[in-house]
């Protein structure tokens, strides 16, 4: 059962292990949802605490868990935070719960590179044993509910499997990046030049390559792994490689640093700029060690895929 098989990352890996030869079962929020998606799907409502998740459970041996309330810039209420934990804490043990009673073997939970902290230090990357440090709600969530997921295998023998992806690229991509690739289709020059940063990303098919290997290999059961596709990119070499997938060259003019960021936050977008200025590591050696994963897209055959899809939806 694939939570979410209409999103971004559901769908990509629903139709993924339905082609390995999975007797694949998607759940989406409402019936509207069902015609926009592929294969074997049910509605299942909102995802609370109080979702009844039975029928979909029935006859199922795992469960990957990918819905969330994603990161609002703007979420700074208490409010805010009491929505977080109904949805991403309260509603994926309410999931886990039952799954456990049904006799699901393993449970495999989409987190956060959040979890870890927001930035590292060049050269430090995070790894699966540091301590965490979520620095947003968001973050606080997803921690909660990988804390008590284990406790929940621990209790009842469901293995339970964490994967905390950074940023996630690929065709259909929204939010950020698909503005990254407006702003270079459309030649707007970007002060973004003077910038030396690093930052991990994972591309959606290497993403959903680790996550098919979490279902099936004997060694992820009840272990934390961090997802990257292994090349750290500074801002300016990343939109230098999309613009040549997209053939844009970039127009990056080189504003200092400091001066960028101070006047982003003059403007309210302080935010903003610390995500594209500050650097965000990821080490994904214990994934080489334990599940001998590689990831198998290259990032410039990953962005020219993301590139060929955006233009494709511009002509539409």
């Amino acid at each position: 059962m694939v939570t979410g098989a209409n999103g971004f990352i559901g769908a990509a890996l629903a139709n993924h292990l339905q082609a390995k030869g999975y007797n694949v079962l998607g759940t989406v929020r409402d019936d509207a949802n069902i015609a926009r998606s592929h294969g074997r799907v049910v509605s299942v409502g909102n995802i609370r605490a109080e979702t009844d998740w039975h029928d979909a459970l029935l006859n199922q041996n795992f469960v990957v868990h990918t819905i969330a309330r994603v990161h609002q810039m703007r979420d700074s209420s208490k409010e805010a935070l009491a929505e977080y934990r109904y949805i991403n804490t309260l509603g994926t043990l309410n999931l886990a719960r039952q799954a456990a009673s049904m006799g699901i073997q393993r449970f495999v939970f989409l987190s956060s590179i959040k979890v870890n902290g927001e930035f590292s230090v060049i050269g430090e990357p995070f790894t699966a044993e540091d301590d965490p440090a979520p620095a947003d709600f968001y973050g606080i969530s997803k921690l909660e509910a990988e804390k008590d997921l284990f406790r929940i295998a621990a209790s009842t023998g469901m293995e339970v499997v964490v994967i905390r992806p950074p940023l996630v690229y690929g065709p259909g991509v929204r939010a950020n990046f698909r503005s990254m690739m407006a702003w270079l289709y459309k030649r707007i020059p970007l002060p973004l030049g003077a910038i030396h940063n690093k930052r991990s990303m994972i591309a959606l098919d290497n993403l959903i390559d680790l996550i098919s290997v979490c279902l099936e290999h004997p060694a992820a059961a009840n272990q934390v792994f961090l997802a990257s596709d292994g090349e750290d990119l500074s801002t300016p070499e990343l939109l230098k490689r999309l613009g040549k997938a997209l053939n844009r060259f970039p127009i990056l003019l080189p504003v200092p640093e400091a001066f960028l960021t101070k006047c982003a936050t003059i403007i309210g977008k302080g935010s903003v700029a610390q995500k594209l200025c500050c650097s965000l590591q990821v080490d994904i050696e214990k994934n080489k060690n334990i599940l001998g994963w590689i990831p198998p897209v290259r990032v410039d055959d990953a962005l020219r895929r993301t590139a060929a899809d955006f233009i494709n939806d511009k002509k539409m």
